[in-house]
């Protein structure tokens, strides 16, 4: 039998993908084969979402259309090594591994071995609301716009240079953990200010999301958002003053640019 997606790895991610394209119906589950060193983890969630159950790296390679690689950097190698003698022109291979460049994967293949595609997803994805970067060079269009219609279950897809992803994973990849930081700083303040502890969660991440949104739906630059919150001599002005005192606004770009250095390092093998 032939699978249109085989997923190796089944820690978050690749089982966050795995559970937004049944949920949604991008993919019918009997479309899907899993493998994970992890087996008994790779066993729960076949019986959860009632996709079938690869024995082996290769043996999944070997009858899915897209092969999507979702392990870590350091495990690529090895099960690269493992699937490549089980791979075809015909296939895709798809690596969501944060460092892990084309030209990587190409020489662990073969110059002869199928398309390669890489995506940087981020763990928004779990509940369909991810944003997923797409590099695809020289890849068919009709092999990328199939990728990308499965990943769209999972978010928004925004295709992009290969050179850009190291800045993808910075931002959008390492992006939520910011911004969980953020909302747990926030409830922090309003226990401090006098709120109870599950009031003040509420509030953060309600005000979080809705913040995000009025961004997303009016097109406005968030800095006239800000401006239209902040009335002279106010609470909010006095609150972002101290934002700027801290720095607030520089240690957020210096944390999406020491992650995008920390992917540059990954791929040059460090």
């Amino acid at each position: 039998m032939t699978y249109t997606l085989g997923v190796i790895g089944t820690g978050n991610m690749g089982a966050a993908l795995v559970r937004g394209l049944v949920k949604t119906g991008a993919l019918a589950a009997d479309q899907i084969i899993v493998c994970d060193a992890d087996r008994p983890r790779a066993a729960a969630l076949a019986k959860e979402m009632g996709v079938a159950l690869g024995e082996t790296n290769g043996e999944v390679a070997a009858v899915s259309q897209y092969v999507l690689l979702a392990v870590k950097p350091g495990a690529m190698a090895g099960v690269l090594g493992e699937i490549a003698p089980a791979l075809s022109r015909q296939q895709t291979v798809v690596s969501i591994a944060a460092g892990v460049t084309i030209a990587r994967i190409r020489a662990a293949i073969g110059d002869a071995g199928p398309a390669i595609i890489r995506v940087m997803p981020n763990t928004p994805a779990l509940v369909g609301a991810g944003v997923l970067a797409v590099a695809a060079p020289g890849v068919e269009d009709d092999r990328k716009s199939g990728l990308v219609g499965l990943l769209g279950a999972a978010g928004m897809v925004v295709e992009v240079g290969e050179e850009l992803m190291d800045a993808v994973t910075g931002l959008s990849g390492s992006g939520p953990a910011f911004v969980f930081v953020m909302i747990e700083a926030l409830a922090d303040g309003g226990v401090a200010a006098g709120l109870p502890s599950s009031i003040a969660m509420q509030l953060a991440v309600e005000t979080v999301a809705g913040a995000a949104k009025l961004v997303q739906e009016t097109g406005q630059h968030p800095g006239a958002l800000k401006e239209a919150v902040a009335s002279p001599g106010g609470t909010t002005v006095a609150g972002l003053a101290e934002l700027e005192r801290g720095g607030f606004r520089g240690l957020v770009a210096s944390a999406v640019r020491a992650a995008a250095q920390r992917s540059r390092e990954l791929a040059a093998g460090g």
